[in-house]
């Protein structure tokens, strides 16, 4: 199917799946319980070979596709928790994908959903909660092997289940501080080398504090040039840009339905493309689209968002076929293993 036909799903695509980690439509991969030696709960690795790339211009200049973490990798580990970015690097990723928005108290933190049902042991709105309250509850609560945050399974099945609140035993080389929600501000503080791909969640203006905390903490870590900001709210994302002008955006909803529908060319700074390939059976990523994606000059990070996409098959049709420039996977163990096999490179015959 070509793209003009799916043109009126795409806000809907951009809005609704954008960035989703909701649990119900994703299969992790197996996840990974050996842990690297040098992991400690303060930390994270501390023998972390360096990314190929550590900032946003080199990062574009790497002369092969990339591979994100969506939240860390919710498929294959409990989503948002250091230990989830722990495992990230040590698999080989080239950039860590956060979702940010602000605590009742004003802690920018690591944390996809306005509440904290889903994927931990607690009940209510973020915003409602100190970061003390947030921090202490257990991040790892619903995740299991087969779900990212599911509540129908058997007991045994969550497997990180205790390990925050120390009545389960770690994997070896964390600790309980690993699987907490944690304050973005710590999480990058642990990677100064990994370039960042960072959501701010919410809407202008209610959540334009979000956007400058997150400018303060880019600015204050020297991490302006490391980083690419995005925002579904073409305003929440001005407001970021005002406060931090140098830091990479790409383009918001607005910003890519002008370009779909109208052919409106994106702004030069926002050539960073971020959409799913498909939504609700409807292709949004079809060879023509990335055909003139590419003669525009942007760049195409994938979020797959699907089961069908987040799997090793998926992620060769992405890199071969469609000849994407990056996966923000939910699955990166499994992405990395694939792109080190060859897929996605010229000389194999992949884009």
């Amino acid at each position: 199917m070509r793209i003009a036909p799916a043109l009126h799903v795409l806000v809907v695509a951009l809005l609704v799946a954008g960035c989703s980690s909701d649990g119900t439509d994703a299969t992790s991969g197996s996840t990974s319980t050996t842990s690297p030696e040098s992991v400690t709960a303060d930390a994270g690795p501390d023998t972390v070979t360096p990314p190929e790339a550590t900032t946003v211009e080199e990062l574009l200049a790497v002369d092969r596709p990339i591979v994100l973490t969506h939240g860390g990798g919710e498929n294959s580990h409990p989503t948002a928790t250091p230990f989830a970015y722990a495992e990230s690097v040590r698999a080989g990723v080239d950039v860590l994908d956060f979702d940010v928005q602000l605590t009742g108290d004003g802690v920018l933190v690591s944390h996809h959903d306005e509440d904290v049902d889903r994927t931990t042991d607690g009940s209510g709105l973020l915003a409602d909660m100190t970061y003390e309250q947030a921090h202490a509850l257990d991040a790892a609560y619903w995740y299991t092997d087969e779900c990212s945050a599911c509540e129908d399974q058997p007991a045994d099945a969550y497997v990180y289940r205790g390990v925050r609140t120390g009545d389960v035993e770690p994997p070896e080389g964390y600790g309980p501080e690993d699987f907490a929600l944690t304050s973005f501000e710590e999480m990058i503080e642990r990677y100064p080398d990994h370039p960042l791909n960072i959501e701010i969640k919410g809407s202008y203006p209610e959540d334009v504090p979000a956007a400058q905390e997150l400018a303060r903490i880019l600015t204050e870590q020297d991490r302006l040039d490391s980083a690419v900001v995005t925002a579904f709210d073409d305003q929440l994302a001005e407001a970021f840009h005002e406060a931090a002008p140098s830091v990479a955006i790409t383009p918001g909803l607005d910003a890519m339905t002008r370009y779909v529908l109208a052919g409106e060319a994106l702004p030069p700074e926002r050539r960073i493309v971020q959409i799913p390939p498909e939504y609700e059976g409807v292709e949004l990523l079809t060879p023509d689209f990335v055909e003139r994606a590419h003669a525009d000059g942007l760049v195409l990070w994938i979020w797959p968002n699907s089961r069908d996409w987040e799997n090793a098959d998926g992620y060769r049709r992405l890199l071969d076929d469609l000849a994407v420039d990056g996966i923000n996977a939910a699955d990166p163990e499994t992405a990395v293993e694939v792109l080190n096999s060859g897929a996605g490179r010229d000389d194999t015959g992949g884009g």
